[in-house]
Formats: structure tokens, sequence, C-alpha cells
């Protein structure tokens, strides 16, 4: 099933299922060394780009906790799940007690993941924590990503964080620590995830059952990251970055089709994943224009693209969030960058 309404994209692994996990064996050390000392913080910033592991890695770490709860005794590695420990099953199965996974909920008329995680979520977590405040075993809270919290919700959580209840650990998961609120991340270790090199992102593919040649041709366009080139292989994502170089590259009426043709595209029914891939690749590309044009001396043209990319940003922010026509916000998009690039 496709993240439009599990959260999960075709062909992957939910990260609470993933046994295992790829090129990030030194964060996982320092987890396990963290928890051994019996000094551990209450909350870690787990940061990254997305799709490279980050919530594998929470769950893995949450299950090496409640597998060995005295830190004094547990082993100095942070070992591949048992999928047939009781543990393992209860968290895979989203029936942990002591695990709560805080990510964006399904609306129950539409079927559809929404767009931010709410303030009545978060409150979850007070539930949860009062339930099992007897029990006397860890509980942990993943936010998936903190990010998508409201703005209720990321100050009912910074509340939790300065007050955190005994035995709680809190795994908050950003793709972008800047959207944060900076009181969240002072109260959290952070610990910082780098993109997958192209024989870690290889392994992660071909666990997924991603043929060895197609995994390969994947790896310069998916930049370190799975979700990434999942998007490409299964959603049509090369077909969207050909459309919009043919864009950039055409001029006048040929210019024009171009753009309604990837604009049909992208605001086509159930295409959310897709939409978030252009918007990234987007932003990326305009990026890219502006620190070329700074490298090559030309301060105007890098201030004009680095300001586009504001104005570009700001304005597919809004649209999303008002359910404004996509259609026409891709169109005044890409006829703002072609403008700019004339």
């Amino acid at each position: 099933m496709s993240d439009e309404r599990s959260g999960v994209l075709d062909g992957a692994i939910p990260p609470m299922e993933n046994t295992r996990l790829f090129g990030h064996a030194a964060a996982e050390a320092f987890l396990v060394q963290s928890y051994r000392s019996g000094k551990g913080h209450h909350a870690v910033l787990i940061e990254g780009p997305e799709g490279i592991g980050k919530a594998t890695l929470a769950f893995r770490f949450a299950n090496y906790v409640l597998s060995h709860s005295d830190p004094a005794s547990a082993p100095d590695t942070m070992s591949d799940p048992d999928p047939t420990s009781a543990v393992s099953r209860q968290i895979a199965s989203g029936a942990s007690h002591n695990v709560l996974h805080l990510a964006r909920p399904t609306d129950e008329k539409t079927g559809k993941v929404k767009s931010a995680i709410t303030v009545d979520e978060v409150r979850r977590a007070g539930k949860f924590f009062s339930q099992t405040s007897g029990t006397g075993n860890w509980r942990i809270v993943i936010i998936d990503p903190a990010d998508d919290m409201n703005r209720n919700a990321a100050n009912a959580i910074l509340k939790m964080l300065e007050e955190p209840p005994k035995r709680s650990l809190f795994m908050v998961l950003s793709h972008a620590p800047g959207k944060l609120l900076p009181t969240i991340r002072s109260r959290c270790l952070p610990l910082r995830l780098s993109p997958l090199d192209d024989q870690a992102l290889g392994d992660a593919l071909s666990n997924l059952g991603v043929a060895a040649g197609e995994g390969h041709a994947l790896l310069a366009g998916a930049k370190g990251s799975v979700s990434e080139a999942l998007k490409l292989l299964n959603y049509g994502g090369s077909d969207i970055i050909s459309a919009y170089q043919q864009v950039i590259a055409s001029q006048g009426p040929s210019a024009r089709k171009a753009m309604h043709k990837l604009a049909d595209a992208l605001s086509a029914r159930d295409s959310e994943t897709i939409f978030s891939f252009f918007v990234s690749h987007l932003g990326d590309d305009i990026m890219a224009r502006a620190k070329a044009a700074a490298i090559q001396g030309q301060v105007g043209a890098a201030e004009k693209m680095a300001r586009l990319y504001s104005e570009v940003t700001e304005r597919l922010t809004v649209s999303q969030a008002y359910n404004l026509d996509r259609k026409q916000t891709i169109l005044t998009v890409l006829g703002e960058l072609k403008q700019q690039l004339s």
C-alpha cells in the first residue's frame, strides 16, 4: 500500500517491522554506549534527510532498550531484532504497551494521511504515560517526524520534554531540524545521520527486493535516500524529472505545453507522493542554480534565485495548507522560474 493511505511507500518495509538497518553503525554504537552508561539523555533528536533510516533506527533502539531493561547488563552491540521475540512482535504490530508512535493521523473520512501531527495526537502521549506509570518499564515515544507537528502539538511536546516522566525516552525524528522550535531542539541530544553511501543504499534496496541492476541505476538520483530511490522506481519520479527538464529547456508554446503536462501529472488524484518528490527536486534545483551563480561571482543572479526559492517554498506551503488549486499553483511556480531563467 502506498503512502497515500498508510504512510508507507510502495516497496518499503514499515520501520517498526524492519529488522535490518544499513549505513548507520556509528549511530547505533553511540546510542548503545549512551544507554549502557546509565546516563543517557531522555530525548534524542535524530536528524537527517528523509528516507535514510531514522525511524528504523528509532524502533531498533526501542527494541534494544525494552529487550534489555537494565542498562548495566545490556549487550555492547545492537543486533537485528528477533522477529520471534515477544518484544519484537509487539512493536511490529503496534501493540506494545511501552512504545508510542506519533505520526500524522489518517483522516477517517478520506482515508488519507493528514497534513500535520495535531495536539490531539500528542495528548495520546499523556495518556500513554499515565497508563504505564506503574509498570516500571521504559516508556518510549517516537515522534515521526517532529517537523509535522503544528504549533499546538509542538508546545504540548515541549512541556513533556521539560518535565519527562521517569524511565521515559523520546525519539524525536526530523528531516529539517530548522523547522522545530529552538526550545525543543535545546532539550534533545542531537544525533545526525548522513545520507547513505552507494554501498549501504545498494544493500538497503537489495533487502527490499530491488534487483541489482535497477538499484545501481537509481544510485545517482536517489541522493543517498531509500525513499527517493523508491519514488524514482515505483512512482514515476524519473519521468517527473525528465518532464521538468523539458519545461526548463523549451520556449514559447512548447514550454507552455510542457508546463501543463507536468502540472496535470502532479495534480492528478492520489499524487501526494510524487508532488512532494517534485517539490523537493524543484527546491534542490533552484538552490543549486543559486550556488552555481554565486561561485561564478554572479551575486545578483544568486540573490534572485535565493529569493525565488523562498517565494516558491512559501507559495507551495500556503497552497497545501489552504488546499488551493494545485495545478494553478504549479503553473504559477514554473512560470516564475522560467521568467527568472530567461
